[in-house]
C-alpha cells in the first residue's frame, strides 16, 4: 500500500485550497511589513482583499530575471528576505551574480517530501552529488534528507572512481544528482567490476531524464524518480509512483505553494492546460516570494494522480519562458508582445513568428481572433509599431490551430 509523507498530501482538493486562500492575506501582509523589496513592489495593496485567485492574479509577477537588477538596487537579496541577513543559515550565489538564502528552520527547501515519494527513509545512507559550492542544490537535497532520517554521504560532483568505491564500501543505498551523473557512476562500476548493487533508489533532477535510462537503471534494480525545484523557491514539485514502483504521470505540486500558470511576458493566468509560465507563491517566513516568476514553462494536468496524493500535477518542466529574440539589431520580448495583446482584447491567442535570415529577417503576428477584419489587421500593424519600433505582418488563423506549448516567439530563423 502506498505511504505518504503526511496527511497533506491525501487533502480533499477544495479543502487545500481554501486553506491556501486563508493564508494568502497573512502571508502577504507578512512580506508588505517584514521585506522592504515587497513593500515597494506591493505599495497600496490591501492584503486582506487578496484572498482569492482572482485577486492574486491582479498582483505584479515579481521574476526570476529581474532578481539581478533588484539586488543590485538593494543589497544583497534585493530587499525580498523579510529575515534579516544575520539570522539566515547560508547564502548562496549562482551565475548573474544572483544570491539565494536558506533560513534555520529543517526541511527549509520543503525536499523531503518529494525524496519520500521517491522511497528515502530514515536508516537509508544515501549519496548526495549535487554540487555544494556557491549553488544551493546539495544543501537543498541534504536538508530534506537529513530531516528525514537519512546519513547523507556528501560527495558532490566529479571523482566518478571514488564515487563508485564510496558506494561499494558503505553499501549506499540512496542516490541524489543529475541522472547523467548516475549514468557515468554505473558504467564506471561495470567498468570496475565494482559491486554497486546496494543502489536501490534514485532522485534526479537539473536535467532531463531520458526514458531509456530511467528503464536501464531500473532492470539493474535502481528505482529513478525526478524532482523539480529552483534556487529560489527550494522543491516544487515531484514524481510519486504506484505501488508496483512504476512512476505515474506528470509531477505533483508540493503542499504549501499557489501554482499559477500564466501567459509568458504577463501575469495573466492561461486556460487550463495550457503551457505557459510557473508563478509560485510560497509562504516561507524568510522569503515570501510572492507571485514569483520561475521563467520555466509547464501546464497542468487534469485529474488526481493514481498514487492517491491529491495536489495539482503539472507536466514537469517544458523549457523557458523567456524568449526574447533580436530582429534588425532590437530585441523583442514577451512582454512586448503582451502589451500588444493587452490594447487588443479581441485577438485570443497570438504568435509572434521571426522568420527569414539575418539582417533579412522579417515578423508575422499569428492570431487567433473572435472576428477578423481589415481594421482589426491595421490597428495590430500599428501597435507592433508602436511597442516594438519594428514592422511587423499579421496572419488570422483559425481558433485552435496554434500550438499550445508555451510559446508567444517562435524564431524559426536558420543561422550558419
Amino acid at each position: 500500500m502506498t505511504e505518504y509523507y503526511d496527511a497533506l498530501e491525501t487533502r480533499d482538493p477544495g479543502e487545500r485550497e481554501r486553506a491556501l486562500l486563508a493564508a494568502l492575506p497573512g502571508q502577504i501582509a507578512h512580506a508588505q511589513k517584514h521585506a522592504p523589496g515587497f513593500a515597494r513592489i506591493l505599495a497600496g495593496v490591501d492584503a486582506q482583499a487578496v484572498s482569492t485567485r482572482a485577486a492574486l492574479a491582479r498582483l505584479p509577477v515579481t521574476r526570476k530575471s529581474d532578481l539581478s537588477e533588484l539586488q543590485k538596487q538593494e543589497p544583497p537579496l534585493g530587499g525580498l528576505n523579510a529575515t534579516p541577513l544575520n539570522k539566515l543559515a547560508k547564502i548562496f550565489v549562482s551565475p548573474g551574480p544572483v544570491y539565494e538564502p536558506e533560513g534555520m528552520a529543517a526541511n527549509w527547501w520543503r525536499t523531503a517530501r518529494a525524496l519520500f515519494a521517491a522511497g528515502f527513509r530514515s536508516g537509508d545512507l544515501v549519496i548526495n552529488t549535487f554540487a555544494y559550492h556557491f549553488t544551493p542544490a546539495g544543501s537543498m537535497m541534504e536538508s530534506g534528507a537529513r530531516s528525514l532520517g537519512c546519513t547523507v554521504v556528501p560527495t558532490g560532483i566529479g571523482q566518478t572512481e571514488m564515487q563508485v568505491s564510496t558506494i561499494s564500501d558503505l553499501r549506499i543505498s540512496g542516490f541524489i544528482g543529475t541522472p547523467s551523473f548516475l549514468k557515468l557512476i554505473v558504467d564506471k562500476a561495470d567498468e570496475l567490476k565494482a559491486d554497486i548493487s546496494c543502489l536501490k533508489k534514485a532522485m534526479v533532477g537539473g536535467e532531463y531524464l531520458p526514458p531509456a535510462l530511467r528503464k536501464a537503471l531500473g532492470e539493474r534494480g535502481i528505482r529513478v524518480m525526478q524532482s523539480y525545484g529552483t534556487a529560489d523557491l527550494g522543491s516544487l514539485a515531484y514524481e510519486s509512483a504506484l505501488d508496483g514502483g512504476s512512476a505515474t504521470e506528470g509531477m505533483i505540486l508540493d503542499e504549501d505553494l499557489v501554482l499559477e500558470i500564466v501567459r509568458p511576458g504577463s501575469g495573466d493566468p492561461v486556460s487550463p492546460g495550457e503551457v505557459g509560465e510557473v508563478v509560485i507563491t510560497t509562504f516561507n517566513p524568510d522569503y515570501p516570494l510572492i507571485r514569483f516568476g520561475t521563467g520555466d514553462l509547464s501546464a497542468v494536468l487534469p485529474g488526481i494522480s493514481p498514487c492517491g496524493r491529491s495536489n495539482v500535477r503539472i507536466k514537469g518542466w517544458m523549457g523557458r519562458a523567456d524568449q526574447t529574440t533580436k530582429v534588425r539589431g532590437m530585441f523583442v520580448t514577451p512582454k512586448q508582445l503582451s502589451e500588444i495583446l493587452r490594447r487588443h482584447p479581441e485577438v485570443l491567442k497570438a504568435r509572434l513568428v521571426v522568420a527569414g535570415t539575418t539582417g533579412n529577417d522579417n515578423m508575422t503576428l499569428r492570431c487567433e481572433t473572435k472576428s477578423e477584419d481589415a481594421g482589426l489587421k491595421a490597428a495590430l500593424v500599428a501597435s507592433i509599431r508602436e511597442v516594438t519600433k519594428l514592422r511587423g505582418e499579421i496572419e488570422f488563423v483559425p481558433a485552435g490551430s496554434l500550438p499550445n506549448d508555451g510559446k508567444v516567439i517562435d524564431d524559426t530563423r536558420k543561422y550558419d
